[in-house]
């Protein structure tokens, strides 16, 4: 996410942020967090920390992560970003970013309502409509919104998160992880 955004003015690129939800992903295509392969979450935790290095990303993680990240919802979040994507997309951008900086580099519980608020207010939000996007998170029209997403992400072939579609030449283009920026890259001709 924040390569992607760092990179979006250099390649001159239209990223369209489509909030989805990892749960609804991995459910419905029976995949399974690589994290409960014992030597898969071994290998992770090295490649993220060399990851966050080489890109300059402050992604804080270390082998108790896993549990947090495993256990901790996003659902309310996703579903607080597609609030705001729905009423106020200019801030999906920042508040996003905001969500993902205090997931993973903050290590917040971003399910708690008051800390929903708080990355909120980071994102620059005011905070009426805060409070108003907080409030619709339960709505079914969000919920619906979501899911629909969600749905879309599954049918361009996504099997779990990071999914990047990139849609070039007319046709549609999934990389799975972050680590296939290289391959986007070069897909669009940069």
């Amino acid at each position: 996410l924040q390569v992607l955004c760092r990179y979006q003015h250099i390649w001159n690129i239209d990223l369209r942020f489509r909030p989805a939800f990892l749960g609804g992903i991995m459910q419905a295509t029976g995949n399974k967090p690589p994290a409960m392969l014992p030597k898969r979450a071994e290998y992770m935790l090295k490649d993220v920390k060399r990851m966050a290095k080489y890109y300059q990303v402050p992604v804080q993680i270390s082998e108790n992560d896993f549990q947090r990240i495993l256990h901790t919802s996003n659902l309310g979040a996703m579903r607080f970003i597609t609030a705001i994507d729905m009423t106020q997309p200019r801030y999906l951008e920042p508040l996003s970013r905001e969500f993902w900086m205090h997931f993973w580099s903050q290590r917040e519980d971003i399910s708690q309502p008051e800390n929903m608020l708080a990355v909120a207010r980071q994102a620059g939000l005011p905070s009426e409509l805060a409070q108003k996007v907080l409030e619709m998170i339960s709505s079914s029209a969000v919920k619906n919104r979501l899911k629909e997403t969600t749905e879309e992400a599954i049918k361009y072939g996504a099997f779990g998160m990071p999914a990047v579609v990139a849609h070039f030449n007319g046709e549609p283009h999934l990389f799975f992880g972050s680590d296939r920026l290289e391959l986007l890259g070069s897909v669009i001709g940069e």
